[in-house]
């Protein structure tokens, strides 16, 4: 697979074999993609949730009580829909993708059809919840982020851009690409982003569960 502005195909060959160009493909388990973005991957995960709260929807949809209900739902069909979402970069479009499964999560749980008319508010009013995911994955990402800025290993200096060689760069028009650290952003710079993340404590007080609304941004 070859990342880049060029469609210009690269020319592999082991053992006189040359090997496939692909746009896509799946490796420890989350779908990679040419163009170096998260949406096939959230969509597929997403997928994926939804079949297997369809397999357990007597459960889910049971009378048993609502927290357990609840918790149900973010440990088995989360947990599925999130895997890998340390590493997403997230552009507005899959914000929503994801806060849309979320309500499709509530509503699905309480028998409510679309056909009802029930705004999300009035959903999540019904299930005692806020929206939550895009918070659940922001602490996750900084969880994992503070990992790697303790430590100093490849993945470091590939997050930082100091991996040697060259690159011939050209300026394209409109706003820059968004980057994974992001979410996490700092107004005072990354310097100031890692600096926090070698104190633990301050580090956790930072990116805890209130850490603050999660911005919907597009790039």
């Amino acid at each position: 697979m070859k990342i880049s502005r060029q469609p210009t195909p690269v020319t592999i060959k082991i053992d006189q074999k040359q090997l496939e160009n692909v746009k896509c493909f799946k490796y420890l388990g989350s779908l990679l993609t040419d163009d170096g973005r998260c949406t096939c991957e959230i969509k597929s995960r997403i997928a994926m949730a939804k079949a297997a709260f369809s397999k357990k929807k007597n459960l889910f949809t049971s009378k048993l009580d609502l927290n357990l209900r609840k918790k149900l739902v973010k440990c088995y069909i989360w947990s599925i829909a999130l895997y890998g979402a340390e590493t997403w970069t997230l552009r507005a479009v899959d914000q929503k993708h994801l806060e849309s499964f979320e309500m499709w999560c509530w509503r699905r749980m309480e028998k409510i059809s679309w056909t009802d008319y029930v705004r999300n508010e009035e959903v999540l009013i019904r299930v005692s919840e806020q929206r939550n995911i895009l918070h659940e994955i922001r602490k996750r990402k900084a969880n994992w982020i503070g990992h790697v800025l303790r430590r100093n290993c490849l993945l470091k200096e590939a997050i930082e851009g100091k991996i040697d060689g060259r690159i011939e760069v050209t300026r394209r028009r409109g706003r820059r690409r968004k980057k994974m650290l992001d979410d996490l952003g700092d107004r005072r710079g990354y310097c100031h982003l890692k600096e926090k993340a070698l104190d633990r404590i301050k580090w956790r007080n930072c990116f805890g569960r209130d850490c603050g609304p999660v911005v919907l941004t597009d790039y």
